[in-house]
């Protein structure tokens, strides 16, 4: 082994390439470590993950794609770098956007594959560093001081606390952005569950088809594409927890699924026969009221009953004021290590244009802000930085009205139901109207996740064909 003991594995199945690249990397010092395939790449990532790896996007058996994917889940900050012939750029652009830190085009200057191998180790340094100090705050301080010192923070503390000794399924809402995943993890941090892993899934991100597969798992052959044996997320969290986010995005007919393990407490892999015993805490959040979107027949009544079993409900930044400013200040010096700069604060008058921000995207968009503030100041973050003009949403009157009811002997709550229903429709055509048919730009307008709207859109039935003013 070399000086450095600096890990580069490298995965491809032509021994040619395999032998040139080693070359190259022994000679800067590295340690390389060749790999023929991606299970067996995927082997020794379990027993100890290298500091960098160069993964061939086109092997047999398992792609380097699939590869990728199995790789981000295992060690999430493992810097991979494809490496694609030139005519097949696009497939190493779609593997930066599944988490590839950068692709190296065959043929390719060797003095490159060192220069990108250097970026890479940098990038898993900076994500060290950051992890690391995220895990001292969290360990340091309590939930008040991740969120705030408001009163509204101290009982939702209060909350956590309380539900945190028992095993309850717990549901916790909040809009986007306002905090739900931090809420969840310090539920399970407080808990007996606390050793055992935390696993989080976001069910608006993943397709209704490969549902199923990420959440129980797959046998190998189980369908095209599943070319090794997975376990799925009830699997990986045992003895830990779940957590479900924006589980109102869920197609009704996995919600059933979803019932069934939750009473049997086992679950069967796509594609397999044997009974897995799960052995899970279940947390799950939404940016919608689950109660009323139950009432309107868009979530299971049987699965939200048996979900909610504790509720907390995270007060959008909006309505405690007394928590930006403190905020904003640990988003600064975060951001100051992210980006190695030594920006000193915030002026008064940015300060006071903080504070008066409706803050649309809550939490996550004060971060955003306060990252790029950081990125363009040099000393002191002023309004000009903020630049929050520019991102304000503005502000638009709706006026639904419930239908005309008909006297058919309907009891007050299927009448009430089906005029939640038409509402929703009516404010969703409003404000599609009023962006010009634009979903993205009405998601924004309704602080709700494109998702939501695509998925609302469709269950409502509401086409963008039909005139919309």
């Amino acid at each position: 082994m070399t000086e450095t003991g600096i890990q580069i594995m490298i995965v491809d199945d032509n021994e040619e390439l395999c032998g040139m690249l080693s070359h190259l990397v022994e000679q800067a010092g590295f340690h390389a470590q060749v790999v023929y395939d991606g299970e067996a790449a995927l082997k020794r990532i379990h027993s100890r993950s290298p500091d960098v790896m160069l993964l061939d996007i086109k092997m047999p058996n398992m792609d380097g794609m699939e590869v990728l994917r199995q790789v981000k889940e295992i060690d999430p900050d493992l810097p991979v770098v494809m490496i694609t012939a030139f005519a097949e750029i696009h497939g190493a652009v779609e593997a930066i956007k599944a988490g590839a830190h950068d692709y190296l085009a065959k043929p390719f200057d060797n003095n490159e594959v060192i220069r990108v191998i250097y970026r890479a180790l940098a990038e898993r340094d900076l994500k060290c560093k950051i992890r690391h100090l995220t895990e001292q705050v969290q360990e340091m301080r309590p939930l008040k001081e991740m969120m705030g010192p408001s009163d509204a923070i101290r009982r939702l503390e209060s909350e956590v606390h309380c539900v945190a000794k028992s095993d309850f399924s717990v549901v916790i809402l909040g809009e986007t952005g306002s905090g739900k995943e931090l809420v969840a993890r310090a539920i399970h941090d407080h808990s007996v569950r606390s050793k055992a892993p935390f696993i989080p899934v976001d069910c608006g991100a993943i397709p209704e088809m490969l549902l199923e597969s990420e959440l129980f798992g797959h046998e190998r052959g189980a369908f095209t594409g599943a070319v090794a044996q997975k376990s799925g997320k009830f699997e990986v969290a045992k003895g830990g927890s779940l957590f479900l986010d924006e589980i109102s995005n869920m197609p009704l007919g996995f919600q059933a699924k979803l019932l069934r393990v939750l009473q049997d407490k086992v679950v069967y892999r796509v594609g397999g026969i044997k009974p897995i015993q799960v052995d899970v805490r279940l947390l799950v959040a939404s940016n919608q009221n689950l109660d009323e979107i139950t009432e309107s027949g868009s979530f299971r009544k049987d699965l939200f009953y048996r979900l909610n079993e504790f509720t907390i409900v995270i007060p959008p930044l909006r309505e405690r004021k007394e928590d930006i400013s403190y905020l904003a200040k640990r988003f600064l010096d975060t951001a100051n290590i992210e980006l190695n700069k030594r920006v000193a604060g915030f002026s008064e008058s940015a300060i006071e244009s903080l504070i008066d921000f409706n803050w649309p995207g809550n939490v996550r968009h004060l971060r955003a802000t306060i990252r790029r503030a950081v990125l363009l100041s040099d000393e002191v973050i002023t309004e000009r930085h903020l630049d929050l003009k520019k991102i304000s949403t503005p502000e638009v009157a709706f006026h639904p009205k419930a239908h005309e009811v008909a006297w058919n002997h309907s009891p007050l709550k299927e009448i009430l139901r089906h005029n939640v229903i038409a509402v929703e429709r009516e404010v969703l055509m409003q404000a599609l109207r009023h962006t010009g048919g634009n979903k993205a730009k009405a998601a924004r307008l309704l602080q709700i996740d494109y998702k939501t709207m695509h998925t609302k859109v469709k269950q409502l039935g509401i086409s963008l064909k039909e005139p919309l003013s």
